[in-house]
Order: structure tokens, then C-alpha cells, then sequence
């Protein structure tokens, strides 16, 4: 677990990073884990749903502005004025839907609404991450955990091998898809060799941690301790085409207030096995 590099070239001053690249990944160290399984995909905004209907649990922010909660029911009720601007402002449909049946119109948001299914979750707080691994009889994986599964026996740099290939992950802005998040398992070449998906890039993910120094590490940093908790990945948001490598590395932690939502954090589960 963790990395023994160094920024010889000091290349994250370069670039204005002010979290020094590599020194809380020290020392690389062995972990012994007991057995445990985690999931091959992150969670799907369709999964997230189940919970947040059967728990009347609090509204995902992004479902607020797409749209995503509005079923086919609650359309057959709206009104055309207010059928035309979800289609125009919320759907955004690329038609004339003005000119075009009711049932059509409908049929046509349906489907826009559906494709958002398989998408992970995002802007959720490591608390609601937390919340549905509990509902679903599971738990957020620990740091060690994930870097396992995404790393493999041979501790690779990337969950595919030590080369970076960015054919095999979603990460840079997400040019390729609408949403900038891929749906899930889109990327079969990157899976780890344990056959878990998109453990790099599309979307950060929480696990259990608060950030703190691995044992016998003489990193300092005052964002150590019970303040940030720790997101592993990294997403499919642009830092540039020069630098984002490095973030979607299986040892790169990623010290995050718990309280934060973004459009590129979700998460996946993990269960013991008893």
C-alpha cells in the first residue's frame, strides 16, 4: 500500500498545486486485509433512488435540476406549458416538441430521463455515501480495501497495468460524454485484475477513512487528522491534459471535507465476509 516516489522535479509547484505530490502516499508498506468483497461498479443513480424513495431520504441536488425523479406518471398529469419547459429547460430535447403528440413528447423525456439510470451517483456527502452502504447491508470499503482491489497482488500503478493508457478510463472533462460522467462499466479495458470497474477515473469515491499519515510516515500536513475523509480515483473533471495522470493513480488520496458534494465524487460499497 501507498507509493515510495518522489516529485523529483518538483512538477507540482510547477503546475500550482499547493498538496505536495506524493509524500502522503509514504512509506509503501504492506497491510495484512481480512477477506472482503466490494462491488464491481459504483453506485447507480438508479440504485440511489431505491433508497432515497423507500427511506424518504433527502433529494440528490443533480435530480433537482435534471429532472431525474419526474416519472412518467407525474408527466401524463403536467399541463403542456409546463410538459414544454421540462422538454426545453430541464430535458433539454433537441426537437420541435412543440409540434409533436403528447404521448411522443413524453415518450422522448422518458427516455432522456432513463439514460441517466446508470450513471454513477454524484454530489452525495460522505455521510449519504455512508447512509446507503448501511440501507443496503453493506459499508464504504476502507482505504486499504480499495487500494487492493484497484491495485491487485502486484500492487499496479493503474487497476490495468503500470502504463498509462487514457483509452481505458473517463477522466480530462469527459469530452465523450453528455453528462461528463460515464455510465457504468462503459470502460471494459480498465478494470482491475480483479474485474472491479472504473477504479480510475469517471468518478472519485469515498471510503471510510479520515485522512491521516500511514504508519511511520514523516509527512506532515495540517489537514491530517478527523477534519477531511478520503476520496480515492479520481474523477473524470479536467486538471489538465498534463497533470491528471497522476490523480487517477490506485495510491493517490484525496483529503475531502465530508460535507462536500461534486459533480465527479460518488461512491461504491464493500461488505466483510464473515
Amino acid at each position: 500500500m501507498g507509493s515510495d516516489r518522489v516529485d523529483a522535479e518538483h512538477k507540482s509547484k510547477e503546475f500550482g498545486f499547493t498538496k505536495p505530490w506524493f509524500e502522503d502516499e509514504h512509506p509503501q508498506h504492506e497491510v495484512d486485509l481480512p477477506a472482503f468483497l466490494i462491488d464491481i461498479h459504483e453506485v447507480t443513480n438508479r440504485q440511489y433512488r431505491d433508497f432515497v424513495i423507500a427511506e424518504g431520504y433527502e433529494l440528490n441536488p443533480n435530480w433537482r435540476q435534471n429532472g431525474y425523479l419526474l416519472e412518467r406518471k407525474l408527466l401524463e398529469q403536467a399541463d403542456p406549458a409546463i410538459l414544454h419547459r421540462l422538454a426545453g429547460e430541464v430535458f433539454e430535447l433537441e426537437f420541435d416538441f412543440r409540434s409533436v403528440d403528447r404521448s411522443v413528447l413524453i415518450d422522448a423525456i422518458e427516455q432522456k430521463r432513463r439514460a441517466l439510470d446508470d450513471l454513477p451517483v454524484t454530489r452525495v456527502t460522505w455521510h449519504n455515501a455512508s447512509d446507503y452502504c448501511k440501507w443496503a447491508g453493506k459499508r464504504l470499503p476502507t482505504e486499504g480495501e480499495w487500494e487492493k482491489a484497484a491495485r491487485g497482488p502486484d500492487g499496479f500503478e493503474y487497476p490495468w497495468g503500470n502504463e498509462w493508457d487514457p483509452k481505458k478510463l473517463n477522466s480530462g472533462g469527459g469530452a465523450e460524454w453528455e453528462h461528463g460522467v460515464a455510465p457504468v462499466m462503459s470502460y471494459e479495458a480498465g478494470k482491475s485484475v480483479y474485474g472491479v470497474y472504473d477504479m480510475a477515473g469517471n468518478v472519485s469515491e469515498w471510503v471510510q477513512d479520515w485522512y491521516r499519515p500511514y504508519p511511520q510516515s514523516k509527512d506532515q500536513s495540517d489537514r491530517y487528522g478527523e477534519q477531511y475523509k478520503v476520496a480515492r480515483g479520481g474523477g473524470w473533471g479536467g486538471i489538465g491534459h498534463y497533470t491528471f495522470s497522476h490523480f487517477v493513480r490506485a495510491a493517490y488520496r484525496s483529503p475531502v471535507d465530508p460535507m462536500a458534494q461534486f459533480v465527479d465524487v460518488g461512491f461504491r460499497c464493500a461488505a466483510s465476509v464473515t
